[in-house]
């Protein structure tokens, strides 16, 4: 089992910044892959961001590229999401994932709120 807890979100204004924090305890050693995806009020959970192990492949959704950035520390079982120039469609609860042995999102955080005011 992989735990995941997120820190971070907030109240922020439009062209604002943000960072998560998301730390990962348990059998983490089986997450390849850790990610980011949000859920808007009224809207499906949507994929945000993703990293792998090893720190070399990042991916991002078309509507977060060059705003948002995501990274890993290893050493502290953590990912990060930088959040700049943030708008108020980024208004949402972010959760942290992390995938299991199989490769698909198996781990899940409880969410934190993001929200940006115009």
């Amino acid at each position: 089992q992989v735990q995941l807890v997120e820190s971070g979100g907030g109240l922020v204004q439009a062209g604002g910044s943000l960072r998560l924090s998301c730390a990962a305890s348990g059998h983490t050693f089986s997450s390849n892959r850790m990610g980011w995806f949000r859920q808007a009020l009224g809207n499906k959970r949507e994929f945000v961001a993703a990293i792998n192990r090893s720190n070399a492949y990042t991916y991002y959704a078309d509507a977060v590229k060059g705003r948002f950035t995501i990274s890993r520390d290893n050493a502290k079982n953590t990912v990060y999401l930088q959040m700049n120039s943030l708008k108020p469609e980024d208004t949402a609860v972010y959760y942290c994932t992390a995938t299991g042995r199989l490769g698909s999102y198996d781990y899940w955080g409880q969410g934190t709120q993001v929200t940006v005011s115009s």
